[in-house]
């Protein structure tokens, strides 16, 4: 549980947010990003106070603003790479089919997928089971990118690789990236890291751990 948590994000920002498990971490990036709904307070994300929005507001809110990245990757197995992008510009409303397989086929490509657009997950490895759940997350441009443990699954070498794009992509796209880790090399990559503990706040400066 949360209690007492004051936390400011500045636009474009990256801050990583460690601690151990059942400290809160996934529960702060699900309320940051309109999953769940706080008991009390305020959130306000892009302009919008979650605590305001429900069904079509927040589902909106998610789709337009906020783009997710899990460990598990969650990807539907019965698609391939490039239908799993295109499956989030169908649902964010883009209707052209032809602007849905160019603008997911350029996000492959962009992530380093060009030559696995028609593989299916379950042919692919996890680094680039990731890049696809990434790919898929920055389809409709998101303001806030959160990512929750994205290089949990992964050897170094690959969590490493997944880092780096993560930080290029947000550099690129001028968003803000929050990324729940317990990886210290990831979490020292960020501007600003934040510790969870018992659901109490403490922050710190990235690297300084």
């Amino acid at each position: 549980m949360l209690r007492d948590i004051s936390l400011k994000v500045a636009e474009g920002e990256y801050v990583s947010l460690v601690g151990p498990s059942g400290s809160g971490k996934t529960t702060l990036l699900s309320l940051i990003g309109g999953l769940d709904h706080p008991q009390s307070g305020q959130i306000l994300v892009g302009g919008h106070d979650l605590r305001t929005l429900s069904g079509d507001g927040l589902a909106a809110f998610r789709r337009e603003t906020v783009g997710f990245v899990f460990q598990h990757f969650g990807l539907l197995e019965a698609l391939t790479a490039r239908e799993n992008v295109e499956l989030a510009l169908t649902l964010a409303g883009v209707s052209s089919a032809r602007q849905r397989h160019h603008r997911a086929s350029g996000l492959l490509h962009r992530v380093g997928l060009g030559d696995r657009l028609e593989h299916r997950p379950t042919e692919l490895s996890g680094g680039e089971r990731q890049r696809v759940a990434i790919a898929r997350a920055i389809a409709n441009s998101p303001r806030v990118i959160l990512a929750d443990e994205p290089t949990g699954d992964l050897d170094d070498n690959t969590a490493a690789d997944v880092g780096d794009l993560l930080e290029q992509l947000r550099e690129e796209e001028g968003c803000t990236l929050v990324v729940v880790t317990h990886h210290r090399r990831l979490a020292a990559r960020a501007e600003r890291s934040l510790t969870l503990e018992a659901g109490d706040l403490i922050e710190t400066r990235g690297g300084e751990r």
